[in-house]
């Protein structure tokens, strides 16, 4: 997969905690970093079907919804 340089700034404990684990897993920073980018992205978007099956469930317990907040 081709890379590409980016530049940024982050908070400086944060950046030697990435080094330090980059040390301590045998990874290169770069490395550590486009894992740590992908799990963000990963957790942060939310699946289309999961958004339709999300508000399919809220549609088929609507009555249960409204007894509850009661």
């Amino acid at each position: 997969m081709q890379s590409i340089k980016i530049s940024s700034k982050v908070d400086e404990d944060a950046w030697n905690e990435l080094k330090a684990l980059a040390a301590e897993t045998h990874q290169n920073v770069s490395g550590v970093l486009t894992e740590a980018i992908r799990d963000y992205i990963k957790r942060k978007r939310v699946r289309p079907e999961v958004l339709n099956h999300l508000e399919r469930s809220i549609a088929d317990n609507e009555e249960l919804g409204r007894l509850l907040a009661e």
